[in-house]
């Protein structure tokens, strides 16, 4: 390698670094707003409706984002079985695991399980891609789930006296550690916003047929103004620009560090949810906060000092 490439592609690894934590905060932002907007959503609108009114809008948008950037829509043969195996994870289970439980929960401490999702994917990663668990990704998860942890723990006799949408929201959280680990088995010749849109269609076919199984009478005017506006925002910024940026991520990152890069999602939800749904906010919230920007650093800005050091 000439001393003119190694600059070059030092600086290609810096930018994309600095351009996965971008990605990263905006979709701890809007990923975490969307909590609140999920159970406003499913309030009124039936759960299988409500996943296939978003699945279908964020494929539909990907899909002419990708035609309108001349982007190669088919899926290469070797692409098809991979894909799938990463959408009943990332998609089919995830969303409708996550929308039974948001049903049974507040949206705040729905989030906190859900984004337990680190927990099971290191291990799955360390299983199944052989990735390395070093001492700062080690000591950040640590960190990060007793960030979690404070939040569960004061709440631990109503999830254990209402276990079914704990239930759902861990099986949500293992499902997404399963299809963020299974998108990193396999080197994707589709770009990202076209794989996006095909996971979202093809993930999105079983909930699709359950909708129309099970809730063909689902009237839409009888959606409040409200409602529709949750359902709105649902589907069409975090199911179009945080799945995109999130499979960026993924790219980006090793399968544990965009795990973890997503712990401050819950605490945005907990805040957000105070603002909208009247959830209280305490010294437990911003304890966790503290705990979830720390991990954050060890994981994504100290390396980087690292390596520049």
């Amino acid at each position: 390698m000439t001393d003119q490439a190694r600059p070059s592609r030092a600086a290609g690894a810096e930018e994309n670094a600095m351009t996965g934590i971008v990605l990263l905060v905006l979709i701890t932002i809007f990923w975490g707003v969307n909590w609140p907007a999920i159970k406003l959503s499913v309030n009124e609108v039936p759960v299988w409706a409500f996943r296939t009114i978003c699945l279908v809008a964020g494929a539909t948008g990907l899909f002419a984002i990708a035609a309108a950037a001349k982007l190669p829509l088919r899926i290469p043969r070797q692409d098809l079985k991979p894909l799938l195996i990463a959408a009943l994870g990332n998609i089919t289970f995830w969303h409708l695991f996550s929308a039974l439980g948001v049903t049974l929960m507040q949206p705040g401490r729905a989030s906190i399980l859900a984004f337990t999702m680190p927990l099971w994917a290191a291990p799955i990663a360390a299983i199944w891609l052989r990735e390395k668990i070093d001492g700062l990704r080690l000591i950040g998860l640590g960190i990060g789930m007793a960030g979690l942890a404070v939040l569960v723990v004061p709440d631990w006799e109503n999830l254990s006296a209402h276990p079914w949408g704990p239930i759902f929201m861990l099986l949500a959280a293992i499902a997404w550690a399963f299809g963020t680990v299974a998108l990193k088995t396999h080197r994707y010749s589709m770009p990202t916003t076209s794989l996006v849109a095909w996971q979202m269609l093809l993930g999105g076919i079983p909930i699709f047929i359950g909708a129309a199984l099970f809730e063909h009478d689902f009237d839409p005017t009888a959606v409040s103004a409200l409602g529709w506006g949750a359902v709105a925002y649902a589907a069409l910024i975090p199911m179009i620009f945080c799945h995109w940026a999130w499979f960026r991520v993924v790219a980006i990152y090793p399968a544990v560090v965009a795990a973890i890069g997503t712990l401050a999602i819950p605490v945005i939800g907990i805040i957000s949810s105070a603002m909208i749904t009247g959830d209280i906010v305490g010294w437990d919230e911003i304890l966790s906060l503290a705990l979830v920007v720390f991990a954050l650093f060890l994981v994504l800005v100290a390396p980087q000092l690292r390596r520049r050091a």
